[in-house]
């Protein structure tokens, strides 16, 4: 029975890739004008021009077409990923002083050139899976050439970690912010998670033994600082000691990282590693299923003290069906494959845009869309849930 729920899954996923959320992409993101993609599209498909582009949404497109040619061979995702890739090589890659611009404004120019380490990770990330589809040499040489200068530049040979952001020449910065919304702290659960998860990639094509003991800090800065022992939850802005500067949860990033950890450590091939990085892995999403799943199987927000956000976030529900498959994988309660079906659940009545395609950003409490964020935008990106659907055909073998 249990192998059964995880090929419907499995179909229904798959189906939503192959049907909606690529060919959304493939028609409305590319600018055939100007090249490269559009940077802002509305929900209603009104395209945004002008707007400045991201490095973000550029490396997560490239990502996902990279990873989708490499599951289902068709030609047009190749072309895709080729077309991010260009956009990569040749419009954010600093030809001065190395790594990627995070932001560049309509025609191509540097608008903010700050080193974000977010976006350095994802320009890694995306850059391996490339390599991967296309067999080329240059992304591989370009994402070690990254890698080389966030460990030279952003390392924390001290405390281990990674310090957020550096200006253009690497030099450390001021503001270490990724938003508006972040706190200006040395170090982040976010960009941590992001991290682990480009050098987890970059190290299934070159499996260069420093590499591997950055992994295996990562991991351990996971397992003794970013992840609360008693709660089961990330903790999400530090000091450069490791000193935990908010309590707010997050329930998006607790259930992602539950199934990353365990991804790095099954690529170390570590036995003991992976062992405990599942037990923290199945803590994590036990918490996150108790304390911000809806009767409905939607996936809350984040919690500050009391105060509870039951805003549905695309990304967060997405995460939350591969979140809850792996902690089922690992650990065989059904209560787990149950969420997982009622988290996709969720987003077939919910989250998926029947009139214009892809995925609303959004609903709040009341399951009403918010029709004020972009369909696509520097954050709405294919990544978050096309990966939910590679994912999960891919896992339906282990079920």
């Amino acid at each position: 029975m249990a192998s059964e729920t995880c090929k419907q899954l499995a179909d229904r996923a798959e189906k939503e890739l192959l049907s909606n959320i690529l060919p959304f992409w493939l028609l409305e993101a590319p600018d055939r004008e100007q090249g490269g993609f559009w940077a802002r599209i509305s929900p209603d498909l009104k395209i945004r021009e002008r707007t400045p582009k991201g490095l973000i949404l550029n490396a997560r497109i490239l990502w996902t077409f990279s990873a989708a040619y490499r599951q289902y061979h068709s030609p047009s995702y190749l072309g895709m990923a080729r077309r991010a890739w260009h956009e990569l090589a040749v419009s954010f890659t600093d030809p001065l002083y190395g790594g990627m611009f995070w932001m560049l404004d309509a025609g191509n120019a540097p608008l903010d050139n700050s080193k974000k380490i977010y976006g350095q990770a994802f320009a890694i990330y995306s850059l391996a899976e490339y390599h991967l589809a296309c067999g080329e040499k240059e992304p591989l040489d370009l994402a070690l050439a990254i890698y080389e200068r966030i460990e030279q530049h952003n390392f924390d040979a001290v405390h281990t970690g990674y310090l957020e952001s550096a200006n253009r020449d690497w030099s450390p910065a001021a503001d270490l912010r990724l938003s508006a919304v972040d706190m200006n702290e040395k170090k982040s659960m976010n960009t941590h998670l992001h991290v682990l998860e480009a050098y987890t990639q970059l190290f299934r094509v070159w499996p260069d033994d420093g590499l591997r003991e950055k992994l295996v800090l990562l991991i351990n800065d996971f397992l003794d600082h970013i992840i609360d022992a008693q709660s089961s939850h990330l903790l999400l802005f530090f000091d450069e000691t490791w000193q935990p500067k908010s309590l707010k949860v997050s329930y998006g990033h607790d259930i992602e990282a539950s199934w990353l950890l365990d991804e790095a450590a099954q690529v170390l091939g570590d036995p003991i590693l992976l062992r405990k990085c599942q037990k923290v892995s199945v803590a994590m999403a036990e918490a996150v299923l108790r304390e911000g799943m809806g009767e409905d199987g939607g996936l809350c927000y984040e919690r500050e003290g009391d105060a509870l956000d039951r805003d549905v976030h695309w990304w967060v529900q997405s995460e939350a069906v591969v979140g809850f498959a792996n902690a089922y994988q690992n650990s065989g309660r059904p209560e787990f494959l149950t969420a997982a079906v009622h988290a996709w659940d969720f987003i077939e009545t919910h989250l998926i845009d029947r009139t214009y395609g892809e995925w609303i950003y959004k609903v709040n409490a009341a399951r009403l869309p918010d029709l004020s964020l972009h369909k696509v935008s520097e954050w709405k990106c294919p990544y978050h849930n096309s990966r939910t659907c590679l994912e999960l055909a891919r896992r339906v073998k282990r079920c």
